[in-house]
């Protein structure tokens, strides 16, 4: 129950964390962080988080990354659907916390999007379906790439939450544009169940996704790490 409740709690404080930065702080008029700010405020989430709960829960945070370590053979097949629960329900209760802060404001709207995953006409640059999923699903393989070979017994043993952390505020970086970046469906979830919608409509590519590029992740780094063993 500790490794669930860390799960719950760190998977709050990376919605809070980083759809907070996007909502509260991205377009702030003179002081807004931009896509550059949102994309390092998801870093230092999955960083802080890392150090403080990783050796409790292993610090996943994300149903795509408990997927991938378990079929990377980090993690048992047992604890997936406790952990995903956990870490959904950890988002969505983060949601709420960032609608009561964001509604505070005179003016707040949800059709402003709280900052959900979308493709098309709800893509931040326009991007399409195709582009959406593609992206999604290369972003999620190369972050489970990093997160097995940074967490891999042979690597610097410590550091595992830097590489981590930079490898998240990378993917933000390049993939803000496209989809306002998932790569974690229950970060997309938090924010979709209060905006409907869209948001939901399109919410099914924002788990099927990021599973699939777990899953290659995993599968990719089973084939480039079996002959060093």
């Amino acid at each position: 129950m500790k490794s669930y409740g860390a799960e719950f709690f760190g998977t709050f404080w990376l919605v809070l964390g980083g759809c907070g930065s996007a909502v509260l702080a991205a377009a702030f008029p003179g002081l807004g962080i931009g896509f550059t700010g949102v994309s390092l405020a998801f870093g230092l989430t999955v960083l802080t988080m890392a150090y403080a709960i990783g050796h409790i829960s292993g610090c996943h945070l994300n149903p795509a990354v408990s997927i991938g370590l378990w079929a990377g053979g980090r993690f048992p097949a047992n604890k997936l659907l406790p952990y995903i629960v956990a870490q959904v329900l950890g988002g969505i209760v983060a949601g709420g916390v960032l609608y009561l802060i964001a509604s505070g404001k005179a003016g707040f709207d949800l059709a402003g999007g709280f900052a959900s995953n979308g493709y098309g006409e709800h893509s931040p640059g326009g991007f399409s379906l195709t582009a959406a999923l593609v992206c999604e699903v290369v972003m999620t393989m190369m972050f489970l790439i990093v997160i097995l070979g940074a967490t891999d017994a042979r690597a610097p043993q410590g550091f595992a939450p830097l590489p981590i952390g930079l490898c998240l505020t990378l993917i933000h970086l390049i993939s803000i544009p496209v989809t306002n970046t998932s790569v974690n469906p229950a970060r997309s979830t938090a924010v979709a169940v209060y905006v409907g919608g869209w948001a939901t409509s399109q919410l099914w590519l924002f788990w099927v996704a990021p599973i699939i590029g777990a899953l290659l992740g995993a599968v990719v780094y089973r084939l480039i790490a079996a002959n060093d063993r």
